[in-house]
């Protein structure tokens, strides 16, 4: 009995494959900007309104801190039924890469809205009553003292965050979200061609590793001085 195996023809999937890396580099860079700010926020509020916070309000961090803990474990795929209304109300469509975006940038808020809070609790306290001994208003403590404090490691956060949005954005297919997740499992997976998974797979990898090198040579650089 021969077994017959057909060649990848790239000639054909060459485009596609293009189209895919931009576009699982479109939605994952927009949602670092659009999750990393907004969980920046988050996370910094989290912090700032403990009990012993430069902006101490017990309700504001209760509510926060159930919020985050309500959503963050929730499995992207889950998370993209749960707030379909929400998807649709906002962007126009459960389905396509804008709405997968929509989707990720909230998962990564509170993702990165526990990353901030844990980064910042480890600054030494001591630290922050000197700024308030000095008469430091809230807002100077919050960026002279407390952002600058934990950047280094903040950074190492990001970058974690990173590759966790990269994972989403690979399951982003299930919705029509398009990128390299979606060419892997239509034109590799479905098709029976294991290099084509193959090839998807090891761009994925390079992505995340030039992002490994790229935040913790940041991280290093900044923690020197």
């Amino acid at each position: 009995m021969n077994t017959m195996t057909l060649a990848t023809d790239w000639s054909r999937l060459s485009g596609r494959f293009e189209d895919a890396i931009w576009t699982t580099l479109y939605m994952v860079s927009i949602t670092m900007v659009v999750g990393g700010l907004i969980g920046l926020a988050l996370g910094i509020l989290l912090y700032t309104t403990r009990p012993q916070g430069v902006l101490r309000n017990k309700p504001v961090f209760t509510i926060l801190n159930i919020l985050v803990n309500l959503v963050r474990p929730i499995p992207f795929i889950i998370l993209v039924t749960a707030i379909g209304p929400v998807t649709r109300s906002v962007v126009g469509t459960t389905i396509g890469t804008d709405a997968a975006v929509f989707v990720m940038s909230i998962a990564a808020s509170f993702g990165v809205a526990r990353i901030v809070e844990q980064n910042l609790v480890a600054i030494d306290p001591g630290v922050i009553e000197a700024a308030r001994a000095m008469g430091a208003s809230p807002w100077t403590i919050i960026t002279t003292v407390i952002v600058p404090e934990a950047l280094g490691p903040l950074i190492l956060g990001y970058t974690f965050i990173f590759i966790a949005v990269v994972d989403m954005s690979a399951m982003a297919g299930y919705i029509g979200g398009g990128g390299l997740g979606d060419f892997a499992i239509t034109y590799g997976y479905q098709a029976f061609d294991w290099q084509v998974t193959l090839v998807a797979t090891v761009v994925i990898i390079v992505i995340v590793q030039i992002a490994q090198f790229v935040g913790n040579w940041l991280s290093a650089r900044i923690m020197r001085r």
